[in-house]
């Protein structure tokens, strides 16, 4: 027997209906306007969830679209090991990010590469002031600088 194709929603057996679903700006998923709350589920979500030049989306045995505010993942924790940065995603994995990955967007909020590089995360209140802490500003230009292992690394500022 072999495999069906992917069906597109014009193909999708006419009793069912493609799910909503939406990652808000703090990373949290809904179905519809409900939150999902259920870990496995949430982790099934994640761990599904794929990009390319049509947006996000969820592929199963139809391509679900997935509305994303900002990212999907968001950083929780930010801390300085050693002479690096270790972050803890919302989806509970850990990781070493490159510092050069940092940048500020808008509403004064930070971002870094996740996830290999492939993607990038937001970083909670929590996390920014964890990484504010660590920033040093010089007060005659107003730069900002993180300063790991003996380099520095500029905040770019984006619109």
């Amino acid at each position: 027997m072999s495999p069906e194709a992917p069906q597109t929603p014009e193909e999708a057996p006419s009793s069912w209906t493609l799910p909503r679903l939406r990652v808000d700006v703090n990373g949290d998923w809904y179905d519809d306007d409900v939150q999902v709350t259920h870990a496995g589920i949430l982790a099934n979500l994640r761990n599904s969830l794929k990009r390319d030049a049509g947006g996000w989306f969820i592929q199963t045995r139809v391509r679900i679209p997935v509305e994303v505010e900002d990212t999907p993942w968001i950083v929780v924790r930010l801390e300085r090991r050693g002479e690096g940065l270790h972050v803890v995603l919302n989806d509970g994995d850990e990781a070493d990010v490159d510092p050069a990955s940092l940048r500020v967007g808008r509403d004064d909020v930070p971002y870094c590469a996740v996830k290999g590089g492939q993607f990038e995360a937001r970083l909670s209140r929590a996390a920014a002031h964890q990484l504010l802490a660590m920033v040093d500003v010089d007060a005659t230009s107003g730069a900002e600088e993180l300063r790991l292992g003996g380099r520095a690394y500029p905040l770019k500022r984006t619109a």
